[in-house]
């Protein structure tokens, strides 16, 4: 088997790519990422010593480098990490999100239909829902959630999913489509939440919590996501749409509280900024039909979870402080420092 995991220098997705080689030894994976302000080679030190494992600088929206790349690699799978991500960044400046999130699935899926791809995945997100109101614990995104998007990025995800949508229906392309709730764990890039808090703790700045800190996430341990995707790469049904979720719903503020006690800081380093424009109120995913179709249930809680982040910041600064001195921290100050 051989899968095209693309993205796959970030986040999520090198989390996918080390999860799959220790999971699938004899599977060759390929992975694509153009290496933009948050994909970091150096996540996939490791990786890069495997023998099953390649990795290709290109973007996804380059049809050329796409489609010579299907045709040398013949891939079985394709698994599509790949996007802009950062609400904020998306507000700054649409039309990247636009481009890659939907132009470059496009192209990916163009090529997968060209090669005859056994399985297209694409990896999308709760925030194509919109948002529950906090005084309703009561409700869920369920897969039939209608999408109302709030940020040019998670309508630029939904565009997306449709458009993956459309070509199972039209072209008979074999695909799915997965939603998670917020990931934490280790090589999450330092703008997002919890990376960021981490890490100015532990350099005594100012941990900025937008508004009053009462946005509820529901929190997702990153390996308990590659499991699913795993899953629904190979067991899940053509043509359908899994939610992932880990029933760990905590307010922002919570989150910024419980890793100061972790790291034995004060809470006087939280300071209050300018809410964010169309902040989503609260995410809540029910994962009943991934837990009932595929046996998928999460296996790490929060109060687990963050500690095992916290230690893996704490063992790995050499990492994030790399990133966090230089073009990153340009836009940090362009973001917080009037807010």
């Amino acid at each position: 088997m051989k899968i095209l995991v693309t993205g796959g220098a970030g986040f999520i997705g090198s989390n996918f790519v080390y999860y799959m080689l220790d999971k699938h030894p004899n599977y060759d994976i390929v992975c694509l990422d153009a290496l933009t302000y948050a994909g970091n080679l150096k996540t996939l030190d490791g990786a890069l010593k495997n023998p099953k494992f390649k990795f290709v600088k290109g973007d996804i929206a380059d049809r050329e480098l796409v489609f010579d790349l299907f045709e040398k690699e013949e891939f079985d799978i394709v698994v599509n990490f790949a996007a802009e991500s950062h609400v904020d960044r998306s507000i700054e400046d649409p039309g990247i999100f636009l481009k890659t999130n939907i132009l470059g699935t496009q192209t990916l899926m163009d090529a997968s239909r060209k090669y005859n791809v056994k399985r297209y995945h694409q990896v999308s997100t709760d925030e194509v829902y919109g948002d529950l109101p906090l005084d309703r614990p009561d409700l869920f995104f369920t897969e039939e959630t209608p999408i109302h998007t709030s940020s040019p990025y998670s309508a630029s995800k939904a565009s997306a999913d449709l458009l993956v949508q459309a070509y199972h229906r039209t072209f008979g392309l074999p695909i799915t489509i997965s939603r998670c709730s917020n990931n934490y764990g280790p090589y999450h890039f330092p703008e997002k939440l919890i990376p960021l808090m981490i890490a100015n703790a532990l350099n005594n700045k100012k941990l900025p919590v937008y508004g009053e800190g009462l946005n509820v996430r529901d929190w997702l341990y990153v390996e308990d996501h590659c499991k699913a995707i795993d899953m629904i790469i190979h067991d899940g049904k053509v043509g359908e749409v899994y939610n992932i979720g880990g029933h760990n719903e905590k307010t922002n503020i919570y989150i910024v509280r419980k890793i100061l006690e972790l790291l034995g800081k004060s809470e006087d380093l939280i300071t209050y900024v300018t809410d964010r424009k169309g902040h989503d109120l609260r995410y809540a995913i029910d994962p009943t039909k991934i837990k009932n179709d595929l046996g998928w249930e999460p296996d790490t809680m929060f109060d687990d979870g963050i500690v095992k982040t916290v230690n893996w910041y704490l063992e790995n600064k050499s990492w994030w402080e790399e990133i966090i001195s230089g073009e990153y921290q340009d836009y940090y100050e362009k973001m917080y420092s009037n807010r």
